[in-house]
């Protein structure tokens, strides 16, 4: 396998960067909704990339990151529903 990434740059290494600065982005973001979005959009895009690459671990390792991450963000859209609820 070859590193050589700047002469063989293709859409789905862009893909796969993609997700990889959106999952960065969403471990340095402090807010809780907008890190599980990051997460789930960086998640999609390294779940393409890893399909295109044919790597079965990496998929379920993706599959299993997203689902985790929609969890979380639907959590944490009714915890917010909640308090909003309980302040009126």
């Amino acid at each position: 396998m070859s590193l050589d990434l700047i002469g063989s740059f293709d859409l789905f290494k862009l893909i796969g960067i993609l997700g990889l600065l959106l999952i960065s982005s969403g471990v340095i973001i402090t807010a809780r909704k907008k890190e599980d979005i990051l997460f789930i959009l960086g998640g999609l895009c390294l779940a393409i990339y890893s399909v295109y690459i044919q790597d079965l671990i990496f998929i379920v390792l993706q599959v299993i990151f997203i689902a985790s991450a929609v969890y979380n963000l639907i959590k944490t859209i009714k915890k917010e529903k909640e308090n909003t609820a309980k302040s009126l």
